[in-house]
């Protein structure tokens, strides 16, 4: 059958297109494959996709998709395989002994010559860990080799790490994306043209400031409980639309699969006063909550000048002067827990569930009026430092403070300015938070250790305690967790009972897909997993 000249021009414009609309991975797909990408943007833009800079939740996730450590953590947050099949701790929890997979290959690249790849070895995996010390690098991720004395490959699939004295959280800190092994040849090699690693997904392009997008690894190595290779999905694309609004409109409008968080900007839109969906959002989203290893506290700074600062009456009654029921129900629209039982966040072994402070304004109101009467001050008073994204906040305890005889100034400065001076020592009480580096009590309670004093360490409350320093010493020594728990309770009464900070609520992970998104999960790290996930077509 003859055709016309216009049919065959149209017929071969469909062809050269139908690559090209599937190469763009999410932003002119067809419909047709739009369930094989998934979309997110990254509002706060991407700085480098070498694990060893992967400090901020936006490296973080992006890294997560392209390489694999030793080990991984599940949702739980338990230690299971990952390139290590297996390993082994000697008696005196000071030598690990990794076994490695023998079917883990990096990513096809060029820097492996004709074979185009190769699987991974110990000395590729000595190679990333090492590098993490190299002042040339200079690796934010450094501290996670600090209790590290070598590194040696035994053979090509076992790896021998010791350490200068026993470290129980150590297995927690090789989850990392810090710790993310890469093959020896990218030495030489760019990280931003050329990110090679052995993850689910590999790199494809990035366009600065526009998208950067992956594509689903056919040499993965895991599978699902049915044998089924993953992952499930065939690209990820990522945005960077700067502005948080702008984004909320791209996911109501479905042009994005996926929101983390609950900016003030949209909360209302989204979440009533309970944190429950408003009805018309019921049926065309999904909403994930889970606890966040994230403590939302006021910290004070125990060697300032001030009477009020040195008085343990009027930082107790800091603790009892304003309700937190409230804060979270108005101004958190019900994302969080009231923080009363101690600093050791909810979701974490050894958080208690003793209540150290619950609301209670006529005790404050006491602890003010004898410390009045034990100084001959009759006008207390403190200040709390704070950036603008938590003034709300910040207003509400001055508010509630102020009833029961406390008066407060705020002093809102850039987190930057924020930092410094908490530091360096310059803040009377200042707003701050404090998220897990590892799944570990310990790195709560270092924040006390009176070794970690800032600005060298970040003990910035300068809390200083024999007994704690006794009780954190001896839980170091304890490979058991079961063992260690009673001991960071222990400790996590004593910064209570001195009132050394005022906790203020456990954060929660809230995250939002469409409908038609499966297997994203959640976990109290609130990192981004996307090998299980599946999109269903509309």
């Amino acid at each position: 059958m003859n055709r016309s000249p216009l049919v065959l021009k149209i017929d071969s414009l469909a062809l050269l297109l139908l690559p090209l609309l599937f190469y763009a991975c999410g932003n002119t797909s067809t419909d047709q494959n739009d369930h094989l990408v998934f979309r997110y943007n990254e509002h706060a833009n991407i700085t480098s996709l070498d694990p060893a800079f992967a400090k901020d939740q936006r490296n973080i996730w992006a890294c997560n998709q392209l390489y694999n450590s030793l080990i991984q953590l599940d949702d739980q947050l338990n230690t299971q395989p990952d390139i290590a099949k297996s390993w082994q701790v000697s008696k005196d929890a000071k030598t690990y002994t990794f076994v490695l997979r023998d079917d883990v290959f990096f990513h096809e690249s060029e820097i492996f010559g004709k074979q185009k790849t190769r699987k991974v070895k110990a000395k590729d995996v000595v190679y990333s860990l090492t590098r993490l010390t190299d002042t040339k690098i200079a690796s934010p991720g450094s501290w996670v080799m600090q209790q590290v004395k070598n590194i040696s490959a035994k053979n090509d699939s076992v790896v021998v790490i010791e350490l200068n004295q026993a470290f129980p959280a150590f297995l927690g800190l090789l989850s990392m994306k810090y710790t993310s092994i890469v093959p020896m040849e990218m030495e030489n090699s760019d990280f931003r043209e050329n990110p090679i690693g052995t993850g689910a997904f590999h790199f494809k392009r990035w366009e600065a400031n526009e998208k950067l997008v992956f594509r689903k690894n056919d040499l993965y190595f895991e599978k699902d409980k049915n044998g089924k290779q993953l992952p499930y999905l065939e690209a990820v694309a990522i945005t960077f639309l700067p502005d948080k609004q702008s984004e909320f409109l791209q996911f109501a409008q479905g042009k994005i699969d996926f929101l983390s968080g609950l900016d003030p900007s949209y909360k209302d839109e989204l979440l009533n006063a309970k944190g429950e969906l408003q009805a018309n959002y019921e049926e065309r989203i999904q909403m994930l909550r889970a606890p966040y290893l994230n403590t939302e506290y006021l910290g004070i700074y125990l060697d300032h000048p001030s009477s009020e600062i040195k008085s343990k009456k009027i930082r107790q009654a800091i603790n009892y002067g304003f309700d937190r029921n409230t804060m979270i129900t108005y101004l958190r629209n019900g994302i969080g827990t009231p923080a009363s039982g101690g600093f050791i966040p909810k979701g974490l072994p050894g958080f208690s569930d003793a209540s150290y402070y619950e609301y209670n304004p006529r005790k404050a109101k006491k602890l003010i009026e004898d410390y009045k009467i034990e100084t001959g001050n009759q006008n207390p008073k403190i200040s709390i430092s704070t950036n603008a994204s938590y003034l709300d906040l910040c207003e509400y305890i001055q508010r509630e403070l102020q009833k029961v005889g406390l008066q407060v100034e705020i002093d809102v400065m850039p987190p930057s300015t924020l930092r410094q001076q908490r530091s360096a020592g310059k803040l009377a009480s200042f707003r701050a938070s404090w998220i897990a580096d590892y799944p570990d009590a310990e790195n709560y309670l270092s924040l006390f250790y009176s070794e970690n004093f800032s600005p060298q360490g970040p003990n910035y409350t300068h809390f200083s305690s024999k007994k704690y320093d006794s009780l954190y010493e001896q839980s170091l020594n304890l490979g058991d967790l079961k063992q260690r728990i009673p001991l960071y309770q222990e400790m996590d009464s004593l910064i209570m009972t001195n009132a050394a900070v005022v906790p203020l609520y456990y954060d929660e992970v809230i995250r939002f897909t469409q409908n038609n998104v499966n297997g994203l999960g959640i976990n109290p790290i609130n990192l981004l997993d996307l090998k299980r996930v599946k999109k269903a077509k509309n």
